[in-house]
């Protein structure tokens, strides 16, 4: 995507205040006059040192502004960023006039990047750059750890004089605005759905020989069924003649993500990027940002194979894309859920389910993205044979990776009472994980699908899953 472009505003702010030099100077006459008391030949250099003092302080104050007053700001930066990948920004302090014969001074830059991003080299100093032609170039990196949308503020120049008597703060409003979007550069690397999926285990994606639409006719190979023949075709041509199906197209996929408190916790897993590997550590996210990006990723997969996309968000935010087709759909989808985040607030798959429900024309593939419990059965119940009868559900919950470590831990404890509180603890923890099994059981027994998978390898699973449904014929 194109780099934006900001310039410095028509009338910068600036605030002015004493440097080094001026700080020394005044030593130094401070000095001098308390000794002209005692020597008396001291007060007459005393005076012509203040005099002294006072006209270089001024010349260089004057020097300082009239430099000044013509530099100008640029900011380069990406505006489409990716969650937990590094980003140059590029800063370019100039002369709008007589570039050559630059401010020969000390200065420091400071960029005003947003909260949402992390950066570790402020303030850019000068002093380690040799102008250009085109003035002083600073590159540096950020790292964007929130999805959602961002600004830059403004650029702080600190400044010395020529002499170092003054130091001045120059604001210019240098604004640029841009959005941080889940790290789904998978895509740009990988032009296949297969070549994705293969890194996940799932080594074929079409059906060769059954399936729900014709495709084509191909001469008989190796492997191949007898009901898989056209005997018609293979009468007329003298050659034994089979049928290419393929997974059924133009059906429709529902997404509905929990922004609320189910997806909201951080549960130790990581998300890492080639740059982020390179750089620094993972960034640190929440079940909502996996959930998010395994969304996204079965909506690519759904958009790819031909069929309609809708997407739904409930719980801290209310939010609905009807349903679109093509690969161009995928855009406005992103655009629709890059900023949403997840807090604790509560959230009702019930309601999202029936909401969805009366919004559904046809026949569609559910797929509600959340951390179910032994207490959401009763509020479900009522509303699954609203949804069963017309449409197929998958109930997808991510792992509870701490509570199942936490379960299987056999660590001792030489306190008696903490080694009690443990024991009650584990307990507690393995009851909790065995009703959330005995609840999916049963909803595998009455027809509804069910998913659940660790954080990092929901997005594989889900979109294996899918595939999966697709060459059954459920759908």
């Amino acid at each position: 995507m194109p780099d934006h472009i900001s310039f410095k505003n028509p009338l910068p702010q600036a605030r002015v205040s004493p440097g080094r030099s001026l700080f020394i100077a005044s030593a130094v006459s401070l000095v001098l006059g308390t000794a002209s008391f005692f020597v008396p030949f001291l007060l007459i250099l005393w005076k012509t040192a203040g005099i002294l003092t006072l006209a270089l302080a001024a010349v260089d104050c004057a020097a300082l502004f009239f430099f000044t007053d013509r530099l100008k700001i640029t900011r380069t930066v990406n505006t489409s960023l990716s969650l937990g990948v590094l980003t140059p920004v590029t800063i370019t302090v100039s002369r709008s006039r007589m570039k050559k014969r630059f401010i020969p001074v000390k200065f420091k830059v400071f960029d005003l990047f947003d909260d949402s991003m992390q950066c570790d080299v402020m303030p850019l100093s000068s002093l380690k750059l040799k102008p250009s032609a085109d003035g002083w170039i600073f590159t540096y990196n950020v790292r964007p750890i929130m999805r959602g949308d961002w600004e830059f503020s403004g650029v702080h120049l600190l400044l010395s004089s020529i002499l170092r008597f003054w130091r001045l703060k120059v604001v210019h409003n240098t604004v640029t605005t841009g959005k941080t979007y889940p790290n789904f550069s998978i895509l740009t690397k990988h032009q296949s759905l297969q070549a994705i999926l293969q890194q996940g285990g799932e080594k074929n994606i079409h059906k060769r020989g059954s399936g729900m639409e014709f495709d084509s006719l191909r001469d008989w190979q190796n492997g191949d069924t007898v009901r898989s023949v056209d005997w018609r075709s293979t009468s007329r041509r003298k050659k034994v003649t089979v049928r290419q199906y393929q997974e059924e197209q133009d059906q429709n996929v529902l997404l509905l993500l929990d922004s609320g408190y189910r997806l909201h916790r951080k549960d130790g897993e990581l998300q890492e990027s080639q740059e982020s590997q390179e750089n620094e550590s993972g960034l640190l996210l929440t079940q909502f940002d996996f959930a998010l990006n395994a969304a996204l990723l079965l909506a690519w997969s759904a958009l790819k194979t031909g069929d309609s996309v809708a997407a739904g968000v409930f719980g801290n935010s209310e939010t609905w894309q009807p349903p679109r087709k093509g690969l161009s759909a995928f855009k406005s989808l992103m655009n629709s859920l890059y900023g949403v985040q997840s807090t604790g607030s509560p959230s009702s798959p019930a309601a999202a389910l029936q909401n969805a429900a009366s919004r559904l024309k046809r026949r569609t593939f559910i797929a509600l993205i959340s951390n179910f419990r032994k207490e959401d059965e009763e509020q479900i119940r009522w509303v699954l044979p609203q949804i069963t009868s017309r449409h197929l559900l998958m109930m997808v919950s991510l792992r509870e990776t701490d509570a199942e470590k936490l379960s299987a831990s056999d660590s001792l404890c030489n306190d008696l009472r903490s080694k009690e509180d443990n024991i009650l603890e584990r307990t507690a923890t393995y009851a909790y994980l065995k009703e959330r099994a005995a609840l999916y059981k049963k909803w595998e027994h009455s027809g509804i699908l069910t998913l659940e998978a660790a954080a990092g390898n929901l997005s594989t699973a889900l979109v294996n899953r899918y595939l999966a449904v697709k060459r059954s014929g459920l759908l």
